[in-house]
């Protein structure tokens, strides 16, 4: 199996490209090649007897897609874009990449759609950010896409690309509407969602963190090791299940931030919990004031999708991922 995730250096296709590699299969097929891809070159992992092909690409240049579709792999996992605060900041910006760069991506397949009989599965990785307040809690599957960020409407307008390209039979795809990750390794990046890691992350190896919005607000959670099985198992599924509406919430954990810190104080104590700063930032809580704040994710369950229960698990996984991983 022919597999190119693009967007392979960011954090979730880091991962899913070390499941891959550790279980050398995709439903129960072999997998012979990944093509690794992203606007700066992925490291190259070991290959575990896989071929891995490791490349520098633009999605917003649009000669790069039918590059990357020539050799019609099998999966496609489209996990590339700027995320929120960067695409409200570059108005052009984001939508060249985040939307220009998908249906060129999209427009590569159907090009080579009919040769051979190429359909492929094409995961593409949305955002809950679709929907805005007003919201309900928790938020119905069937609820309206009302955005309320420049992120949010690009995800939204991909969305309904991925279902009428996989109408039209062009691929069968499947947009997978992320919870918002959590605990994020690495350094904090620009996705104005990038404190709930960081008032975790931080104080979990013992140093300060700021939280620049009221403890109370309410959000939707993963891990990154649930973010990794939203997508394998997404590529794997029975999508005659789905019907027409191809894009779907995923399960999580709804929690406040105070039920966080909380979640924090219990597993590390109340030095950890010291270490966060509160600094409000007015233009953080005017976003965040209109994000979900709970799915009930019933189709995405139906369709055997799952993810962590409670807040503690998340932070356990991260513990465990990485920071036991790297002892």
């Amino acid at each position: 199996m022919d597999i190119l995730i693009i967007g392979a250096a960011g954090m979730v296709g880091r991962k899913l490209t070390q499941h891959l590699l550790a279980t050398g299969h995709l439903d129960g097929k072999p997998v012979t090649s990944l093509d690794l891809v992203d606007v700066i070159t992925p490291d190259a992992p070991e290959g575990n007897g896989i071929t891995i092909t490791c490349r520098k690409a633009d999605l917003s240049d649009l000669a790069a897609a039918p590059e990357l579709i020539a050799r019609r792999p099998d999966v496609i996992f489209h996990l590339a874009a700027i995320v929120s605060g960067e695409a409200e900041a570059d108005f052009d910006k984001g939508y060249r990449i985040n939307l220009d760069g998908t249906r060129g991506l999209f427009d590569a397949i159907r090009a080579q759609h009919g040769t051979n009989g190429y359909r492929p599965r094409v995961v593409f990785a949305s955002s809950i950010a679709v929907v805005g307040a007003p919201l309900p809690y928790p938020i119905p599957d069937d609820f309206h896409t009302t955005p309320l960020t420049s992120y949010g409407t690009q995800k939204a307008i991909c969305e309904l690309l991925l279902a009428d390209y996989t109408r039209r039979g062009i691929f069968d795809g499947v947009g997978i509407r992320l919870p918002t990750i959590c605990i994020r390794p690495g350094k904090p990046n620009k996705a104005a969602s990038g404190f709930f890691s960081n008032i975790l992350r931080e104080p979990l190896v013992g140093q300060e963190a700021v939280l620049p919005v009221p403890d109370t607000i309410r959000h939707w959670h993963a891990s990154p090791r649930s973010a990794v099985g939203f997508m394998v198992h997404a590529a794997t599924m029975d999508t005659s299940a789905i019907g027409p509406r191809r894009n779907l919430s995923m399960p999580g954990v709804s929690a406040t931030v105070a039920e966080q810190i909380e979640a924090l104080r219990r597993i590390a104590g109340d030095s950890a919990v010291q270490l966060i700063r509160h600094e409000p930032d007015a233009a953080i809580i005017a976003m965040c004031e209109g994000w979900a704040p709970g799915f009930e994710a019933t189709r995405a369950t139906s369709l055997g999708f799952s993810a962590e229960s409670n807040f503690e698990q998340i932070i356990r996984a991260h513990i465990e991922d990485e920071l036991e991983a790297a002892k």
